[in-house]
């Protein structure tokens, strides 16, 4: 993302060494740098697991031009292959992030169970980033095409920080935007 702080990402990612059994669970609305921040992890030796990828791979253009209701099965089917994949990832111990917003409790709660239920660990990272820097780096995301520039307009941004459930006492770690 272009106006995402890359060193300042890069530092942060520095953290988190790919060591055998961890699970980096990014969170955060969009146009926080998740996926810069997940890429970054994968530079390190991370397998980068992205919901948006697997949508794109399957219809070929931004999501945002779907019905909202289709849009929510192939979320629904590409979060269950991507779930089937990090099994399989822990399993043979590989290092993973996972890159998706964790918006609601329940869905951090659900794969944190999963990550322990494979003798895993797992790491809740949290890009925190004020409205204007959302609206922002999403005003330039817009405008490019491709798996992970799924177009957000301001009123849907509005939608998500309405129902955005902010990890609290969740074992997180914050990273900061501006």
């Amino acid at each position: 993302m272009d106006d995402v702080d890359g060193s300042a990402l890069s530092a942060a990612a520095a953290v988190f060494a790919p060591e055998p059994g961890t699970v980096v669970l990014m969170c955060g609305l969009p146009g926080s740098g998740k996926t810069t921040f997940a890429q970054e992890l994968e530079r390190r030796g991370y397998t980068r697991l992205s919901i948006d990828e697997v949508v794109w791979r399957r219809i070929g253009r931004d999501a945002a031009e779907l019905d909202p209701d289709v849009y929510e099965r192939l979320k629904s089917a590409a979060e269950q292959e991507l779930g089937h994949e990090l099994i399989r990832l822990m399993d043979a111990r590989q290092p993973v992030v996972v890159d998706y917003s964790f918006w609601s409790r329940a869905t951090r709660d659900r794969y944190k169970a999963l990550v322990e239920s494979h003798g895993c660990r797992w790491e809740l990272v949290r890009l925190l980033a004020d409205p204007d820097t959302l609206l922002r780096r999403l005003a330039a995301r817009n405008g490019r095409h491709g798996a992970n520039c799924v177009t957000v307009s301001e009123e849907l941004l509005n939608r998500y920080l309405a129902g955005f459930e902010e990890p609290v006492g969740e074992g997180e770690r914050v990273v900061p935007q501006r």
